[in-house]
């Protein structure tokens, strides 16, 4: 059974994130302010229009995309600088990311090889 410091922990803590795409009065905001707390264990959810940032948000939690201000945290260390492929973190992309070739367990089985595992 978790304790409940385990319970309130945050796995990610999205603090103050801005990201401007371009800069001067031409510059898009897709982030503003954005802060959430999504707790260790926790089941959570990314709802909004189209345009409205998520994708955004997500590929700013991954490292696709640098935040223009504002902090990221997963499990409670700073990971905004950290390059994509240093983040414990998977993404499944909305487009196939896959190689056409491969089956569905080729395709998973891929990443787990190049990393020796079973």
């Amino acid at each position: 059974m978790r304790n409940r410091s385990q319970l309130e922990r945050s796995a990610v803590k999205i603090a103050g994130v801005t990201k401007r795409y371009g800069e001067g009065p031409a510059a898009v905001t897709a982030l503003d302010d954005v802060s959430l707390d999504i707790r260790d264990n926790e089941f959570f959810t990314l709802l909004g229009p189209s345009g409205c940032g998520k994708t955004t948000l997500l590929r700013s939690i991954a490292g696709f995309e640098q935040i223009t201000e504002g902090m990221i945290f997963l499990f409670d260390e700073e990971i905004e600088d950290l390059p994509p492929n240093k983040r414990p973190i998977n993404t499944v992309f909305q487009q196939y990311a896959l190689f056409p070739k491969m089956t569905v367990a080729e395709n998973i089985a891929f990443g787990l090889q190049r990393l020796k595992r079973s």
